[in-house]
């Protein structure tokens, strides 16, 4: 059923019975005053007391098919066929806390975030996963084409899911090659969104392997080069700015020489972001002209719809209902009243 809220419109079918119930039982009652109901049986011959009934019954039955055409009844008889031929996409996103800082509104995390989401509406077949990393990576979302779940799994990301800080690009890239598995082709695609400040030596090495394989690495950089002290919370209450160990602010840059060395590696572009675009469409560009690949054929159930036929009903027990009379019918006095 597509509309299944439409069913508690059958609670004023009772409504509609019991003021029915009540108006006959008060035109009863008014008739009474003018004499007994045999004697104005007599005199009002033509009048038939079971045609109002019915006609009430048909306009009943009227409404209760309307409600279940409106609740639209589904089957599912036919099935279709279903191919998807898309891109792989993998977005690794840094969650380091250097990623807290607000040189970007409301601080580069968020904002990289909403750039995702923004990519995963613009998505048309083409698979996504998301990789978050810091002293360590993690699988936050496997490749899927469930856009909803990415979305949801996108809002979710926070500093605080990866454990162990520090910026370990290698170990993302690494990662996200694995999450291909082991099929050839030039349709898979991973994309560094960080502020570069990485902690290893081994993330352009990681980017040269996964790119002999067949997947190009892209880089977006985001922060600005003159830095921004980095927000401490407690409670998320704002309580000041990251200090090191002789007590000096720590300011966080942008290394864009470190992602540029990566995406030359990985045989991709690298971007930086601005406050008005993070780069995440203008990569999409290029993935849209990469190679495809067929996906898994699935059989999906396209249920048929059933409304038609209940509105079809619902017409015809109308035109009975208002093309009965409620005068007795000439043969119906032949047949119960003969001379």
């Amino acid at each position: 059923m597509e509309n299944i809220e439409y069913l508690y419109a059958i609670g004023i079918i009772p409504v509609i019975v019991l003021i029915y119930l009540l108006n006959r039982k008060w035109r009863r009652k008014a008739l009474k005053k003018f004499g007994e109901m045999n004697i104005l049986s007599l005199m009002m011959p033509d009048v038939s007391n079971i045609k109002p009934i019915q006609k009430f019954i048909l306009f009943t039955l009227a409404m209760l098919f309307l409600i279940f055409g409106l609740v639209n009844p589904q089957i599912g008889s036919k099935l279709e066929e279903v191919k998807r031929e898309g891109s792989d996409i993998v977005v690794c996103l840094d969650v380091s806390n250097s990623m807290k800082a607000e040189d970007f509104r409301p601080n580069r995390l968020e904002k990289a975030k909403q750039a995702i989401e923004k990519l995963i509406d613009k998505l048309n077949n083409d698979r996504i996963g998301i990789i978050v990393f810091a002293g360590e990576a993690y699988v936050q979302l496997p490749i899927t084409t469930d856009y909803a779940a990415a979305k949801l799994f996108s809002e979710n990301i926070d500093c605080d899911v990866v454990p162990t800080q520090g910026t370990v690009i290698s170990a993302a890239i690494e990662l996200a090659g694995n999450s291909f598995g082991s099929e050839e082709g030039k349709n898979k695609a991973i994309i560094v969104i960080s502020d570069g400040e990485s902690h290893d030596d081994d993330a352009v090495a990681a980017a040269r392997s996964v790119s002999e394989k067949g997947t190009v690495v892209h880089c977006i950089g985001i922060g600005s080069p003159e830095g921004s002290p980095i927000p401490t919370y407690k409670n998320k209450v704002h309580t000041g700015f990251r200090k090191d160990r002789e007590g000096n602010t720590v300011v966080t840059k942008l290394d864009e020489g470190a992602l540029e060395e990566i995406a030359s590696a990985g045989g991709g572009v690298y971007l930086r972001a601005s406050q008005g675009e993070i780069g995440l469409l203008s990569l999409q560009e290029r993935i849209n002209k990469m190679e495809k690949k067929m996906f898994d054929s699935k059989m999906y159930t396209d249920y048929e719809d059933r409304f038609q036929l209940f509105i079809a009903i619902t017409l015809f027990l109308l035109i009975m209902e208002i093309t009965l009379t409620t005068r007795t019918s000439k043969w119906w006095v032949k047949m119960f009243k003969p001379d």
